[in-house]
């Protein structure tokens, strides 16, 4: 039934239990930039902390000071430089024919796998790693590409989108628990096939990660074509292709968010619907507004924001804001591992 729980423990305890299937299966995941303190302190903290097998991207020596200062004194972090690993032949084949069809010659193959994104990346895609994390000091763009062109999108979805975990557990939020903002890092405008496509992953994104039962929020600043305008049809037509695609989804589209949360103006504003007033997916209908909307939730609410989280990938391949801490990177790793554990069959 979603968000059941009161207080700081509903929030408290689907993170835990997040952390909790991490650690009942750990699996590998790599993260690029070894160089960055942040990105070594987080995965040195989740592999002390028993939830995933870590791999570091880097000039060993170099990376090898940091974890060491960071409590990895057995030097159980793995550490690989792309410069140099013996798998390059081997990585630059597969990458060749991956993108041979774009005119990516051997050659540049060879060039382009020395890059720790595209190293990681292919890492996941041959099996060497069930994910990857970085971000930290590349920009989404970067991060997405590298993902889109070696691991790819997942046959079950048409795209690539993005969604925060958002964990609510003070006492004055009105919700408590987690939910899901989508798509607040990636798909600029959407139409409203993509719109439907970011709900419909959102919604089996949350049920994986937080076992939500999905009530899906179209949000718009209209509810129930209070408004008229081509914005409101747009997110409308978007909720009805969702319903016709997934008709065992609860949606509501186009909502207001106050109405999406608060059931007493629920009752006001879309009265009967079995959305409205307990949403736990909140779609946004462009960027702009997601981005906006994750970031006061965050800055000025007190939500505490994980993401941005890749959804539609074959395999598990994660962004991070440059902004982050090394709480964020062992939050992102993970949620990585229970992705991946996801497909590898683990409940």
């Amino acid at each position: 039934m979603g968000i059941q729980l009161t207080g700081a423990t509903a929030a408290v305890k689907q993170f835990d239990d997040l952390i909790t299937r991490a650690r009942s299966a750990p699996l590998h995941i790599v993260l690029a930039e070894g160089l960055d303190e942040r990105i070594v302190d987080g995965a040195v903290q989740a592999l002390q902390g028993g939830i995933a097998r870590i791999t570091l991207l880097g000039p060993v020596e170099d990376v090898r000071k940091l974890t060491r200062a960071a409590g990895d004194i057995e030097d159980e972090v793995t550490v690989i430089d792309p410069e140099h690993s013996p798998n390059n032949d081997a990585y630059a084949a597969a990458y060749h024919t991956l993108r041979q069809h774009k005119g990516v010659s051997l050659e540049d193959a060879k060039t382009a796998i020395k890059n720790p994104l595209n190293f990681a990346d292919m890492m996941v895609h041959l099996g060497d790693a069930h994910g990857s994390v970085a971000g930290a000091a590349h920009t989404t763009g970067d991060v997405v590409r590298s993902a889109l062109q070696i691991i790819g999108v997942d046959p079950n979805y048409s795209m690539v989108s993005s969604f925060f975990l958002m964990l609510m557990y003070e006492d004055f939020h009105p919700i408590q628990g987690g939910v899901v903002f989508a798509d607040c890092a990636l798909i600029v405008q959407p139409d409203e096939n993509q719109l439907a496509e970011i709900a419909s992953a959102a919604a089996d994104s949350g049920q994986s990660l937080l076992k939500l039962t999905p009530k899906i929020a179209m949000l718009s600043f209209s509810t129930r074509h209070s408004a008229d305008h081509p914005d409101v049809d747009k997110i409308e037509n978007a909720a009805a292709l969702l319903k016709e695609r997934r008709p065992e989804l609860a949606v509501e589209g186009g909502i207001q968010f106050d109405a999406a949360i608060n059931q007493d103006v629920a009752r006001k504003k879309a009265f009967g619907s079995d959305v409205a007033g307990q949403a736990n997916i909140f779609v946004f209908p462009d960027l702009n507004s997601g981005n906006i909307g994750y970031k006061i939730a965050e800055r000025i609410g007190g939500a505490k924001a994980i993401g941005p989280i890749l959804q539609g990938l074959l395999k598990p391949a994660n962004d991070l804001s440059r902004g982050c801490n090394s709480e964020d990177v062992y939050r992102m790793v993970a949620v990585t591992v229970v992705q991946a554990q996801a497909l590898a069959g683990h409940s």
